[in-house]
């Protein structure tokens, strides 16, 4: 808003476009160099003069205007300076539950978690989870209409390795509806078939039974065992506070991915290599693709073909985005496949992929059970959640300590694996991430609880009259006046990390304000109230756009 007026003020003097002006416009450390400054180095070369030339002949020809009181040239910044009432007024009496908000059209699919059934949903889960979670609300932020969609795998391979594991050495077990039960003993059949690479064939010949689907025993025992295994995953994205719209699994595309790749084979896109159905991409740099295995099944390859034409007929897209785990190369061969098939909706797919969570003790795998299962790890952080609650609040107990302390650890889940690029390793450190001090998930809630309480204890209403402002107030509105160019930002990266940053951040200067500023019995309460409210509106809408739950108390 301020920004606007100060690019009026220079756009005509420096013959550029209002917009670009604009975002050249910075926010100086601190208030007292000014509120917001122009770097003048861009204009060296257009003018041909030096930086601190140019910004002194602009401080002199410039003249203030309302709301901006005073223009200064400091070096090559020419610095800013408005009335720092009005500018609290504004920004403060536009913070609703619209602040930040755009109305875009489009309805687009963003794709995640993609746990496949008969395996664990681990630690590495969450990191994927959460991030199109995070996206899908940044995304309905933003007015458009998001499709939540979860492509699982309930067939292939990994199923014909748990049936034979089950049948071969289980089969006197009761089958549960237990997380745990369902990944041992998939992780008991990697360890069987590394031990003895014969049994393969065994596992060979269901996978073939499973994939013509005519062996009724066979097809109960995967269609029983795939409901407990999806049942199982409900009651996680529940606690992680996400749901989706649309439910795609690959028993769904199986046959459509064959005839695909059939017709690429007619169509001297793909070819047969040994048996094998590939696409050479080697020539794009992009390796050799397999869709079909020697005898006659489909891989992911094919699968995703099917899926993504799918995906349109479905639901008439704008976009569709992809959200997955260490498979780059895999999406750039899907992303050159559509190209070379021509399909009409190729450049509305997109794809965000994320690296691995390690803990400190080193990398995980599904497959040599060398993993931490999330209903494991959700208890740990759960029962270290309650020893920093009754330590703080001893009084807390029963289910409200239960219900505290869930949201806690889920808070640092997700703040640990959302506040870093999703292209970089995460090592997640338990301790560190369970902190009511620094930049943790815990450390944001619990800043929210303390400003929830400054209103609680007021008798007063917040409102926006005001006769000065302190420089610890200004800091703390000036942050809360970011919050719609983060939100922009984040949306045009695909990046909640922005976001967790700029929460952390603003916590960290409402509490310097908090610790220097006394609120409650002042002349200047109602306006100091009005402050915490939208500092509190802000944060939760930061929260949220996280799929991070906020707590009144703690």
């Amino acid at each position: 808003m301020f920004k606007k007026e100060i690019a009026k003020l220079l756009a005509k003097h420096i013959k550029l476009k209002q917009t670009d002006v604009e975002k050249l416009i910075e926010t100086p450390p601190s208030s007292e160099i000014g509120d917001y400054a122009f770097p003048c180095f861009c204009l060296a070369k257009k003018f041909k003069k030096n930086p601190v030339n140019i910004c002194e002949d602009l401080a002199n020809k410039i003249k203030p205007k309302s709301p901006v009181e005073e223009i200064k040239a400091t070096g090559p910044y020419l610095n800013f300076f408005v009335d720092k009432a009005v500018f609290a007024k504004q920004i403060l009496g536009k913070v609703n539950k619209d602040y930040g908000k755009k109305k875009l059209k489009g309805k687009g699919m963003i794709e995640f978690s993609q746990a496949n059934t008969h395996k664990a949903f681990h630690v590495g889960h969450i990191r994927g989870t959460a991030l199109g979670e995070s996206l899908a609300r940044i995304g309905e932020f933003f007015g458009h209409k998001v499709i939540r969609a979860n492509y699982q795998g309930d067939t292939g391979m990994h199923i014909a390795k748990w049936v034979w594991c089950y049948k071969k050495y289980h089969k006197k077990e009761k089958i549960k509806q237990d997380e745990q039960w369902i990944a041992n003993i998939y992780i008991d059949a990697i360890k069987k078939l590394a031990a003895n690479k014969k049994l393969q064939q065994e596992v060979d010949e269901i996978n073939r039974k499973l994939d013509k689907g005519k062996d009724k025993k066979l097809m109960v025992l995967w269609k029983k065992t795939r409901k407990l295994s999806l049942n199982a995953f409900e009651n996680i994205y529940k606690e992680l506070n996400t749901k989706f719209d649309k439910y795609y699994f690959e028993s769904q595309v199986e046959q459509e991915g064959k005839k695909i790749a059939k017709e690429l084979v007619q169509k001297r896109i793909a070819k047969i290599s040994e048996g094998a159905t590939i696409i050479d991409l080697e020539k794009y740099k992009l390796g050799v693709w397999v869709l079909l295995r020697t005898d006659g099944t489909a891989l992911y390859s094919a699968k995703d073909l099917a899926l993504a034409q799918k995906k349109f007929k479905d639901f008439n897209l704008d976009w569709s985005i992809y959200v997955y785990g260490g498979q780059e190369l895999h999406f750039k061969q899907l992303k050159k496949t559509l190209d070379l098939m021509k399909f009409k909706d190729r450049k509305k797919v997109c794809y965000i992929w994320y690296d691995m969570v390690r803990l400190p003790t080193g990398k995980m795998s599904s497959r040599t059970g060398d993993n931490i299962l999330y209903s494991s790890f959700k208890q740990e952080l759960t029962n270290y959640a309650k020893k920093g609650v009754k330590t703080k609040w001893p009084k807390i107990k029963g289910k409200e300590l239960e219900d505290r302390a869930l949201k806690i650890a889920i808070a640092a889940m997700k703040y640990a694996m959302l506040s870093q690029d999703p292209n970089k390793v995460i090592i997640f450190d338990k301790k560190q991430a369970m902190k009511f001090e620094g930049e943790t998930g815990p450390y944001l809630q619990y800043t929210y609880a303390r400003a929830s309480s400054i209103i609680r204890k007021s008798k007063k209403k917040p409102n926006l009259k005001i006769d000065k402002l302190t420089n610890k107030e200004l800091t703390v509105v000036k942050k809360i006046a970011e919050f719609p160019e983060v939100v922009e930002r984040a949306y045009d990266k695909f990046c909640p990390a922005i976001i967790a940053h700029y929460a952390y951040h603003l916590c960290q200067i409402f509490n310097e304000f908090y610790h220097n500023t006394k609120v409650i019995g002042t002349d200047q309460e109602a306006f100091k109230l009005k402050i915490v409210d939208s500092f509190k509106h802000v944060l939760k809408t930061s929260l949220y756009l996280l799929g991070i739950d906020v707590m009144e108390k703690m």
